[in-house]
Order: structure tokens, then C-alpha cells, then sequence
């Protein structure tokens, strides 16, 4: 089973569930999207992103159903595994009993033989039926049972009980090039993402902690050049060895969580969502409370279409969590109303986006919003606040995001590499399954980030297409032929109760065309921004 390679933990509730989907979901693509909504226009904005968080809530469903299907195939397994085995036990018990009873044959009476293998084949025989039927009266009382009760469960065929990552998915229902494929783009995804979280976090810390003397009245181009080799904390350490103190302290204090389950996390998780509420919250406040003052700058247009692409490059961050979903989805007690609480989650980011990206694209003028938004909240010539504090959190507040996403991201890509390399049949050795993985999942971003906080091309390739194709066309794939493998495992009669809303072949077939224009806009894109 899926649980050899990787372990399930322990359980948490739907509403953990939800706030784990939340905190991967809002991520940088959160804080980016305001300038992208300025330059795109507020109507073209508004229709792409609510055609963006459709399509990604589509492919989540996807991506929830394969698992489904793929704790289905274990367990047919697995009672295949157990009838060869019980047949085999049957045959052996035979095979002894002649022994027996031939042996004993020479030296005891003429009908020894025959008596014996007769009883000792009767007492076989009625020990299986005795299993068998047991087996089938359990089951039939656990079909007979109320659909509450724990026993039912139990014996459902799509229970999603066993952690089955996309990597394991893929090795099920993909060919060789598919599978590797797959793991091309999953790699390059997750390794530049959590490179990108290793380096923007010591170098927000870095941009806040070192102080920079700005005079209000010069152009921000003519203010200060600053380098790596400008000095920070004084003469004796420069911004470069100020961002690699950063990044040490945040190798120490987030590396050690994928040596543990997502789970570990759970308190951590608790209070950086709190954080998040109140910081959007207080932005949002912010923004609103200048505008009915009259003192909004922003007068944003309708559309810009060669803006287009750009928006579509950073919505693809804003709604990416299919790659982690079995290590959230999992653990969940009730997985009764899946669907739902994943639209609802849906549901409630793409209100915080909206509601985010208007009230900054009113406020500012969209010629001055910061690639990272929270900076427009720091401005020391136009504040938007007189209190510092508030100031600070904000700009404090991309380190929250990324830091409580990097150690999801981490084990997501630990369990992946784990079922890179697994072989049927095999266990891992302690030191392996403990020490080895987590060291190469995190050692290679690391020494990334160390080497260098310039990763503007790493962004590029990591969200582009990588994670278009994590997004749109893995999930397709994969949902395509699991429904495919079900139909021909267990006929076409069988109910999946986690089958997608979307099940009709349509959707899978315009998720691909969607992906692939997804990958062409965003190449016109880089195009673009490099001419």
C-alpha cells in the first residue's frame, strides 16, 4: 500500500483541512496580483481570475478523484495478494496431509491412508469456508450498516484512507514517457518553489532590517544604488552577508519539519492563517478607508490585452495546491463533503483576491504598486498609516506566507522522491526513509538560495510552465486514465462516491485545450517582457 512508502500520521478535522488548503493556496500569487490586476485592466481582471479559479477548482476535483481510484486499486490488490496466499495455504495444507497420511500409510492399517487424507481434507476445507464465510457475513453486516457507522466505511472500494502521492498516481496509471514526464515537471516545480520561498524570505527580512536613507523629493531611479556589497548593520556586515544570516536562521528553524508529517505543522499552520486574516484585513482597511477619504490615486482602465499574459502567469501561483493535495486531503476524518469544502475554500480566496486587488488598484496609483504589495504599506514619503508597527507587519507579512507554505511544499516533494525511487516489494532503511530523503529535498534549494537571491529566471520556468502543467494538464491526464483503468478493474456500473461534478470527458478534453493556451500566453509573455 500507498502507506509502505509514505505515512498517513494523524487525522485532523474538515475545518484543518480547509485551513491547510488556504494557507498553500495563498501564497505569493496574493500579493502580486494587485500590480497584475493595474496593468491588465479591472474587467478583463475580473473575468480571467473567476475563469482561473473555476478551472483550478476543476482540476482539484480531478486531481481528489484519481486518489479515489488509486486507494481502490490498492485494495483490489492487496485481495488479490490475499487470495493467492490463501489458495497457496489451501494447496500446502493439502500437500502436507498426503504426506502425512502416505507416510502413515505403510505402518498403519489398510484404511489409514484414505480415512486421514479424507479428514485431514474435510477439516481444510471447512477451516477456509469457516474464513470465507465470515468474511462475507462481516461484510454483509458492514453494507447493512447506517451509512454513519464506522464499519460501512470501512469496506467502501474509494475510501481515500491511504496517502497516494501524484508521483505513485503516476506510475499507476501513466506509460514510462508519462511517468517521466511527469516527474520532470513535478521536480522543477517543487525545487524552484521552495528555492524561491529560501531566498525571498532572508531577502524581505534583509530589504526591512537594513536601513536606507531616502529623501522624498528625488526620483526613486536617482535615491541610492544599492549592492550586495552595501553595508547594513554598519561597516562590518554588508546586505549579502546579512541575507545569508537570514537564510541560515531559516534553514535551521523551517529544515527540520520535513523530517516529519504535515501534521507536525498543525499549530504553526494555526497561527500564520490567523496572520493572514488580520494582515489582509488590515490592508484591505487601509486601502478602503482611503478611498472614501477621496484620497484613492487609482483610476485603473477596463482592459489591456498585452497585459493579459502576465496576469495569467501570476494566477497560476495564486490558485496552485493540486501538487500537494494527498498530504492535505488524506488526513481528513470525514471526507463526506469534500467537494464542497474545497469550493468553499475556493470560494472564500477568490473573494480575498477580488476584494484585495480592487480596493489596492483604487487606492494607488497603478504606476506605483509594488510587485509585492505589502511594500506600498511601508512607503516612508506617502504613508499610508502613521503607525509603524502596523507598517512592519505588513511587510513582515510575505515572510508568514512563504515560510508556513515552505514546509508543505517540502514534504510533498520528500514523499515524491520517495516514489521516484521506490520498487515494488522493497522498504526503505531507516537511515534512507529518515535521513537520506529530507537531506536531498532540502539540501538543493538551500545551496540555491546561497549561492545566489537573484532568481528571476528560476521564477519563470517554475511558474510557467511547470506549473501549468501541474495545474492543468497532470491532473487531466490523470483523472482521464484512472476513469479509463476503473471502468476496466471494477466495470462501468461502479459508483465512486469523490468522483469529480465535472465527469463527463468534455471538461478533461477543455482542461487540455485550456492548458496548453495557458503555456502559449505565457511564452508570448516572456516574449514580450524581453523585447
Amino acid at each position: 500500500m500507498a502507506g509502505d512508502i509514505t505515512e498517513t500520521g494523524s487525522l485532523y478535522s474538515p475545518f484543518m483541512g480547509l485551513i491547510y488548503i488556504f494557507n498553500l493556496i495563498v501564497g505569493t500569487g496574493a500579493l502580486t496580483m494587485p500590480k497584475a490586476f493595474g496593468a491588465a485592466g479591472w474587467l478583463i481582471s475580473l473575468v480571467l481570475i473567476i475563469l482561473l479559479g473555476f478551472f483550478s477548482f476543476m482540476t482539484t476535483t480531478f486531481v481528489v478523484e484519481t486518489m479515489s481510484v488509486a486507494n481502490a486499486r490498492l485494495r483490489w490488490k492487496t485481495r488479490e495478494k490475499q487470495n493467492e496466499v490463501h489458495k497457496a495455504t489451501f494447496e500446502e495444507k493439502l500437500h502436507a496431509a498426503f504426506a502425512n497420511n502416505h507416510k502413515k500409510r505403510v505402518h498403519g492399517p489398510p484404511y489409514s491412508y484414505y480415512e486421514r487424507m479424507k479428514k485431514d481434507d474435510a477439516h481444510t476445507e471447512d477451516v477456509i469456508e469457516d474464513e470465507e464465510e465470515n468474511q462475507s457475513e462481516e461484510e454483509r453486516r458492514a453494507l447493512l450498516a447506517p451509512v454513519n457507522d464506522p464499519k460501512r466505511r470501512r469496506v467502501d472500494l474509494y475510501d481515500i484512507t491511504e496517502r497516494v502521492e501524484m508521483g505513485q498516481m503516476a506510475s499507476m496509471f501513466f506509460n514510462k514517457i508519462g511517468w517521466y514526464l511527469f516527474y520532470l515537471c513535478i521536480v522543477i516545480y517543487l525545487y524552484g518553489d521552495l528555492a524561491i520561498y529560501a531566498a525571498a524570505v532572508p531577502k524581505s527580512l534583509r530589504d526591512i532590517t537594513c536601513p536606507v536613507n531616502i529623501t522624498c523629493n528625488i526620483k526613486p531611479s536617482k535615491q541610492i544604488n544599492l549592492t550586495n556589497s552595501s553595508p547594513c548593520w554598519g561597516t562590518a556586515v554588508n546586505r549579502q552577508n546579512a541575507y545569508r544570516v537570514y537564510l541560515g536562521a531559516f534553514s535551521l528553524l523551517l529544515g527540520p519539519f520535513v523530517f516529519f508529517n504535515v501534521q507536525k505543522t498543525k499549530y504553526l499552520q494555526l497561527l500564520t492563517s490567523l496572520m493572514r486574516w488580520v494582515a489582509f484585513t488590515i490592508m484591505i482597511i487601509l486601502a478602503m478607508t482611503r478611498i472614501t477619504h477621496g484620497k484613492g490615486e487609482g483610476h485603473p482602465k477596463m482592459e489591456s490585452i498585452t497585459s493579459v499574459p502576465n496576469l495569467f502567469g501570476v494566477c497560476v501561483y495564486s490558485f496552485m495546491c493540486q501538487h500537494s493535495l494527498p498530504s492535505l486531503v488524506t488526513p481528513i476524518k470525514n471526507k463526506r463533503h469534500l467537494s464542497l469544502l474545497v469550493f468553499f475554500d475556493f470560494l472564500v480566496i477568490l473573494v480575498f483576491y477580488l476584494v484585495l486587488s480592487f480596493t489596492g488598484i483604487f487606492c494607488f496609483n497603478n504606476k506605483d504598486i509594488k510587485d509585492i504589495y505589502t511594500l506600498n504599506f511601508m512607503d516612508k514619503c506617502d504613508p499610508i498609516t502613521s503607525a509603524k508597527e502596523i507598517s512592519y507587519f505588513l511587510g513582515l507579512f510575505p515572510v508568514f506566507t512563504l515560510s508556513t507554505n515552505f514546509p508543505i511544499i517540502a514534504i510533498t516533494l520528500r514523499n515524491n522522491l520517495k516514489t521516484l525511487f521506490h520498487r515494488d516489494g522493497y522498504t526503505y532503511p531507516w537511515i534512507i526513509d529518515r535521513i537520506f530523503f529530507p537531506l536531498l529535498t532540502i539540501v538543493p534549494p538551500i545551496a540555491v538560495a546561497f549561492g545566489t537571491d537573484d532568481l528571476e529566471f528560476l521564477v519563470g520556468v517554475t511558474g510557467s510552465y511547470a506549473g501549468a502543467g501541474i495545474q492543468y494538464l497532470v491532473p487531466a491526464f490523470l483523472v482521464y486514465s484512472a476513469r479509463k483503468e476503473q471502468r476496466i478493474l471494477f466495470g462501468p456500473g461502479s459508483i465512486n462516491k469523490h468522483t469529480s461534478p465535472f465527469r463527463h470527458t468534455f471538461w478533461v478534453y477543455f482542461v487540455w485545450i485550456w492548458g496548453t493556451l495557458s503555456i502559449i500566453f505565457v511564452t508570448v509573455n516572456h516574449i514580450l517582457t524581453k523585447s
